[in-house]
C-alpha cells in the first residue's frame, strides 16, 4: 500500500462512506423542516460497489473507513458490508456513526463482523427535549444502545453533542460530568448549513463551552485522544475515566490537517464536506470501470481538495448533512 497526499501535502488516509440518505430521526440542524427528496433506491450504491471503491482506495493509501448515513443502521443487512470491508487487507480501522436508536439490536453482530468502534450522536439527556430536537421519543433506545455498544466492546464509544444556544447549551455541564463515568463526550460547534439568512444566534463557540465547563467543574487538562482519527482536541477532568473533546469547524477549523474523502450514498466522491464539488463514481462503476479507472477518479478527488472551507463567508454546500454523512 502506498500513501498519497493532496496538493497541500496533506496525507489522505480516511474515507467516510454514507450508505443511505434515509434516517429514522429528524434532527433540527441536520434536515430542513420540509425534509429533503429521498434518492431513488436504484441510485444507491450496492455493498459490492462500495467494497470495490474501498479496495481501490486502500491500494492508494486509505487505511481508515467510517460508515455513516443518513442513519446507517436503517439500511438492511449492514453487517454484510462490514464483513466485506473487514476482509480487505490494509484497513486498520472500521467505525460507525449512528444516532443510536437501533444500536442495541445490532451492536453485537457489528462487532463480530469486524466493526471496531462507534460514535453516537446525542444532543440531550432529557426525554422531552430529545423529542423536540429529533421529532421522536427515542432517548431510552439511544441510551440502551450506548450501553450495549460498551458491553460488546465497540470502544471507545464517543458521544457527539452538537451544542445550540437556547436549545441544549444548559446541558454542557451535565454531559461533561459523564466523562467521570467513563464517557468520551465530544462537543461540536453548530455549522450554519441550514436557514443561512439572518445570522446564527444558536451558535456557541468551543471557547464558550470550555468556560462553562471550567467555571462549574474546574480545570481541564489536555490529554491524548481515545482511539480514532477525528479532529477533536481532548481534555480530562481530574480523576475522570473518560474524555471531553471539542470539535471546532467554525471558530478554529481544522482544514489544514484534513485527511479525508467522503463517498455519498449515490456514489459521488466529495473532496470536501463543505463544498459542492462532486466526482461521479456510480456511472463508471455501473459501466464496468476497471480498478485503474476508479483509481484515477479517486486521485482526481484528492488533487482537487480545497485548502479550506468557506463557511465563515456564508458559502455552504447545497446538499443537506443527511445526504453527505457528516
Amino acid at each position: 500500500m502506498s500513501g498519497i497526499s493532496d496538493s497541500f501535502q496533506r496525507p489522505i488516509s480516511y474515507l467516510r462512506i454514507s450508505v443511505t440518505d434515509r434516517c429514522n430521526l429528524r434532527c433540527i440542524y441536520c434536515m430542513p423542516p420540509e425534509g429533503v427528496p429521498l434518492m431513488p433506491r436504484t441510485d444507491i450504491l450496492s455493498y459490492e460497489e462500495i467494497s470495490m471503491v474501498v479496495r481501490v482506495a486502500v491500494g492508494m493509501g486509505i487505511s481508515k473507513v467510517r460508515i455513516s448515513g443518513g442513519e446507517p443502521l436503517v439500511r438492511a443487512d449492514l453487517v454484510s458490508l462490514i464483513r466485506m470491508l473487514s476482509q480487505i487487507k490494509g484497513i486498520d480501522d472500521i467505525s460507525l456513526t449512528t444516532n443510536g436508536v437501533l444500536l442495541k439490536h445490532h451492536a453485537g453482530e457489528l462487532k463480530e463482523a469486524g466493526m471496531q468502534r462507534v460514535n453516537v450522536s446525542l444532543d440531550t439527556l432529557r426525554r422531552e427535549r430529545f423529542k423536540q430536537i429529533t421529532g421522536y421519543d427515542k432517548l431510552s433506545d439511544v441510551l440502551d444502545g450506548i450501553e450495549e455498544a460498551r458491553k460488546v466492546k465497540l470502544e471507545p464509544v464517543k458521544i457527539n453533542v452538537v451544542v445550540m444556544r437556547g436549545t441544549n447549551d444548559d446541558e454542557i455541564v451535565d454531559f461533561a460530568l459523564l466523562s467521570r463515568e467513563g464517557w468520551n463526550v465530544r462537543f461540536i460547534e453548530l455549522m450554519p448549513l441550514l436557514n443561512n439568512e439572518g445570522g446564527h444566534p444558536e451558535f456557541v463557540s468551543a471557547k464558550e463551552m470550555w468556560s462553562i465547563i471550567t467555571a462549574s467543574l474546574g480545570e481541564l487538562k489536555s490529554c491524548s485522544p481515545p482511539v480514532g482519527n477525528g479532529p477533536a482536541s481532548y481534555y480530562q477532568l481530574p480523576g475522570a475515566a473518560g474524555t471531553i473533546g471539542f470539535i471546532t469547524p467554525v471558530s478554529s477549523h481544522f482544514c489544514f490537517r484534513c485527511n479525508r474523502l467522503r463517498l455519498t450514498a449515490d456514489g459521488r466522491l466529495l473532496p470536501c464536506l463543505l463544498a459542492d464539488e462532486e466526482i461521479d463514481l456510480r456511472s463508471p462503476l455501473r459501466k464496468g470501470a476497471s480498478s485503474e479507472e476508479i483509481g484515477r477518479l479517486i486521485l482526481q478527488a484528492i488533487v482537487s481538495k480545497p485548502e479550506g472551507h468557506r463557511v465563515e463567508q456564508g458559502i455552504v454546500p447545497k446538499r443537506s448533512m443527511t445526504q453527505v454523512g457528516g
